[in-house]
């Protein structure tokens, strides 16, 4: 079997991040108007001292045929005073901050991404890219991180997949309505991370890209089954088991160490007069570890709405 590790690392920090058609707030709102009715969501309700924080998982690549969300998530949105992210999303308006964004994605001093990979392999690259009338030599001064994020967005509009998901969709939201947003870690932290994803493993990080891009659409329809339905145990086997298993020190990096650094911040959401609700990816709310399990062993209440 073809580790699919690589690429669900890059989908899931560099779609959120570089992404920029997120479904319009009117237009996900009409579709709010319509049937939706779910046995379970995947957003849970931590109680402590009377005092309530919601925290919901997020999918950050969703096709506007995805929409209305499940009603739990609008619904505590209206009564959430807070909305809180895991980073702030890059504005694409913002040409500074997206040129910076760039060069750190990018390769310095003369290298490029051919100098890491196989002839066969920048073939098979540039043979992919063509059917979107691209080429690998347009490609090559970035690193693998953000190529791979690239390839997984044109191939989830080939796929009529593409969207920018959840935690977009809720900043439009929030904006809109003037409600305060609050982020776990900074911009540059994720953007750090991505361009370290793949850092000399290049030549397996694109190759097994390549390869494992067919099933993007089938994986992707899984996630968010399992999503809608708050299916924790199918959302633990899709995303959290095969990064265990296939890559287990990017793991920790990845969903651990974060998941721990989290606990203070939202630790520090109770006990005033705020409604907060904290959206982050839903690989970090299942599994060992994960968010809800650390809050649980600290004494809080845990409940699946």
């Amino acid at each position: 079997m073809k580790s699919r590790t690589f690429r669900k690392l890059a989908a899931g920090i560099g779609l959120a991040l570089l992404s920029t058609t997120a479904p319009s707030v009117k237009s996900a709102e009409s579709a709010e108007n319509a049937s939706n009715s779910n046995d379970g969501t995947s957003i849970w309700e931590v109680t402590k001292n009377g005092d309530a924080v919601y925290i919901g998982g997020t999918i950050h690549i969703l096709p506007v045929s995805e929409f209305p969300l499940p009603t739990q998530f609008t619904d505590i949105y209206q009564q959430s005073d807070t909305v809180v992210f895991e980073a702030e999303l890059p504005d694409s308006t913002d040409v500074a901050a997206q040129q910076q964004m760039m060069m750190e994605l990018s390769y310095q001093n003369g290298k490029t991404l051919k100098d890491t990979l196989t002839d066969q392999t920048f073939k098979a690259l540039d043979q992919y890219l063509s059917a979107f009338g691209a080429s690998a030599n347009q490609l090559a001064s970035f690193k693998p991180g953000f190529v791979t994020t690239m390839l997984v967005t044109m191939e989830a509009q080939r796929a009529q997949m593409a969207g920018e998901g959840v935690d977009a969709y809720f900043t439009q939201l929030a904006k809109r309505d003037g409600k305060e947003r609050e982020y776990l870690e900074s911009l540059d932290f994720q953007i750090n991370m991505l361009a370290n994803l793949g850092d000399g493993e290049e030549e397996r990080f694109i190759s097994e890209t390549l390869a494992t891009l067919p099933d993007l659409k089938s994986e992707l329809e899984q996630t968010i089954k399992a999503w809608r339905a708050g299916d924790t145990e199918a959302l633990n086997t899709l995303v959290i088991q095969a990064f265990k298993q296939e890559a287990p020190e990017s793991y920790d990096d990845v969903f651990t160490k974060r998941n721990m650094n989290w606990i203070p911040q939202i630790e520090a959401m109770f006990g005033d007069d705020d409604k907060e609700f904290v959206l982050v990816g839903a690989g970090h709310l299942v599994g060992e570890d994960n968010v809800l399990k650390l809050l649980e062993q600290k004494g809080y209440s845990v409940k699946q709405l």
